[in-house]
């Protein structure tokens, strides 16, 4: 491992700050992101470095990649992510993709403007989490979902019994009654292939208080909306999309996976009721990860799902729209809300 010239440059790599990603496209071609910016580095690294990167990387995640096995999703010791997809799937090289875990981004606390907040948005976040409001993370690739999700899973009360379950393990949870359940398969371990949505199943039999799936991709969406609507309050995940709208869309669709023929307007008065909040990230023009949006789900009108926006960033600065939300009186009553909360703003 010290020997190896993929480890010797990660190790390098992580000394310097700002660097999100490091990707791996062959023993030239090694690329860093900083700022929302993808620079080349001067790099020629052995074929047989990247090969025994690979063996050991595999090993440590207690999977196997290889021609037969040509995908791993994994974590590095540090606690960043890995993606490789190996030959002969790709062209030339491996292809190595690295998502920095970045320990400075550990609490509201410890970085007030985080995302760009303030600390009026992080009380309003915080009394979400406490009044046990239903968030869904919403974003494109590389804009801190999980990040962002790690802040908001820590101010879970520690009382509450917090079931997650991720492809791979991602997320950084300090609560004492947390069981962490993996749905990415180990090759090396058992045979049989639990999808999340079996993992979504069964956890609604080990009496959570809170579900929080690291990403929602698939069937499991319709089980999860299934739990915040009997009695799993407070629940949280992340889906793919690039606006508020579109998240919506995309849940549509995910939800429709699970294979059962339900009318659009049914589909969509469960994620109504079932969701209250849809927090929309993304970067701002210096590739600063931020909060674009903040949205509440208000319910239905006719077959539309009606959306109020909260927040939105407008040059440069998250700013409240003007109307309070529909769900204040939880938001007061429960997290702990000023009366004048919104007049102040």
């Amino acid at each position: 491992m010290q020997n190896n010239a993929i480890w010797n440059l990660i190790n390098d790599l992580n000394k310097k700050s700002g660097i999100t990603e490091i990707l791996i496209n062959g023993p030239k071609h090694v690329f860093v992101e900083r700022g929302g910016q993808f620079i080349q580095l001067n790099a020629n690294l052995p074929a047989n470095d990247i090969h025994a990167f690979i063996t050991e990387v595999a090993n440590m995640n207690q999977k196997v990649c290889d021609k037969d096995n040509p995908i791993l999703d994994g974590n590095l010791p540090d606690g960043s992510r890995i993606n490789i997809i190996n030959e002969p799937f790709v062209q030339g090289s491996p292809a190595i993709s690295i998502r920095k875990y970045l320990k400075f981004i550990s609490s509201f606390d410890q970085n007030p403007v985080v995302f760009g907040l303030g600390p009026k948005w992080v009380e309003l976040l915080r009394a979400m989490i406490k009044g046990r409001l239903n968030i869904v993370v919403s974003g494109g690739t590389g804009v801190g979902k999980t990040t962002f999700l790690n802040l908001l899973i820590n101010e879970i009360p520690k009382t509450d019994r917090v079931i997650t379950i991720e492809d791979t393990l991602e997320l950084s949870i300090n609560l004492p009654n947390v069981v962490r359940l993996e749905s990415g398969a180990k090759a090396l371990l058992s045979k049989s292939h639990l999808s999340t949505r079996d993992l979504v199943k069964n956890t609604l039999r080990m009496r959570p208080d809170r579900i929080i799936i690291g990403e929602t991709r698939g069937a499991e969406l319709f089980d999860l909306l299934q739990a915040m609507n009997t009695g799993h309050e407070g629940s949280m995940t992340s889906v793919h999309a690039n606006s508020g709208g579109e998240c919506l869309s995309r849940m549509e669709t995910l939800f429709l996976l699970a294979g059962f023929e339900i009318p659009l307007v049914v589909v969509r008065k469960q994620m109504a009721s079932a969701i209250n909040f849809i927090v929309q990230l993304g970067r701002d023009n210096e590739g600063n990860r931020v909060i674009q949006e903040i949205i509440e789900v208000c319910g239905m009108e006719g077959p539309t799902v009606l959306m109020q926006p909260l927040a939105e960033r407008i040059d440069g600065v998250l700013q409240f729209k003007g109307l309070a939300p529909k769900s204040f009186d939880v938001l007061q009553r429960d997290g702990g809300l000023p009366n004048n909360f919104f007049e102040n703003f």
